[in-house]
């Protein structure tokens, strides 16, 4: 049960826009063995592929926003493929673009399309859920009709691991039940008080109209240091086939700074592994 661990770039994302090469130099000592990218910071790609050839930091994906990619796909994706990303990821859905809207059933065409031009790219889309798509359509989850609908070639997983727990499944079985199509696995850790899951979009600058009753009920935390049962996902994740995990937390938590929580979240990681 050893994977190698990557870093999502968003969990740092203050610290990219300071300093990019300092933070990558960073992550590295750290002891992560891949990125994740959430953007460039405008940095020149012949840049960055040498700072991280330099680094012997592999980009293993980048989260390409949906309405950044729809329209020309290939162009959004290119320079990732250049950086060597075997994958490219839609990390989120607006209101409007989500199941249960209007607007879903375009949005899966677009994804669709999107997956076609990784594919013709040689590398594969996956798609990072949040809780949304855990509502029921029919008797099944929008998440599962997503997969269902656009074959595996032009579309994969990558669950992450705090929103399906959020959206009231179990993460370790939903990793099991996309087995061979689950090829990188978001750990996350989070917690929450009660029933109460507070403003969990408002931590990462997301209005969700969520009424604010001034009480914290939600934190996102490093990995091993809230709820989530990793060493159980983890197992999880090789019975999947999973090539890759990778460390995400959305907003820094206990009183650290975004680079001590991707410090306690390695750290743990690889005490269980």
């Amino acid at each position: 049960m050893k994977f190698p661990i990557a870093l999502q770039l968003y969990s740092v994302r203050d610290d990219m826009a300071v300093d990019f090469e300092g933070t990558l130099r960073k992550v590295k000592e750290l002891g992560y063995d891949g990125v994740e990218f959430a953007g460039l910071f405008d940095k020149d790609v012949s840049f960055v592929k040498s700072l991280l050839d330099e680094l012997s930091l592999v980009a293993i994906s980048a989260h390409v926003p949906y309405y950044d990619a729809v329209d020309d796909p290939e162009a959004a994706f290119m320079p990732y493929k250049e950086l060597g990303c075997k994958y490219v990821v839609v990390p989120y859905l607006t209101p409007e673009r989500r199941p249960g809207t209007e607007g879903y059933d375009e949005t899966v065409a677009g994804i669709r399309k999107m997956g076609e031009a990784a594919n013709k790219l040689g590398m594969q889309l996956l798609y990072h859920n949040h809780d949304f798509e855990f509502i029921k359509i029919d008797g099944k989850y929008a998440l599962d009709i997503l997969y269902d609908t656009i074959p595996s070639e032009y579309l994969q997983t990558e669950i992450d691991t705090c929103w399906v727990n959020v959206g009231g499944e179990d993460p370790a079985d939903y990793v099991i039940k996309y087995t061979g199509k689950a090829p990188v696995v978001h750990l996350k850790d989070f917690w929450k008080s009660g029933s109460g899951t507070g403003k969990m979009y408002k931590l990462i600058g997301i209005d969700d109209e969520e009424e604010d009753s001034g009480e914290k009920t939600f934190e996102f935390r490093p990995v091993g240091y809230g709820v989530q049962d990793f060493k159980k996902i983890l197992a999880a994740c090789e019975t999947a086939g999973a090539s890759w995990v990778v460390v995400e937390q959305d907003d820094p938590s206990m009183d650290k700074f975004p680079l001590e929580c991707a410090q306690m979240s390695i750290e743990y990681v690889k005490s269980i592994m």
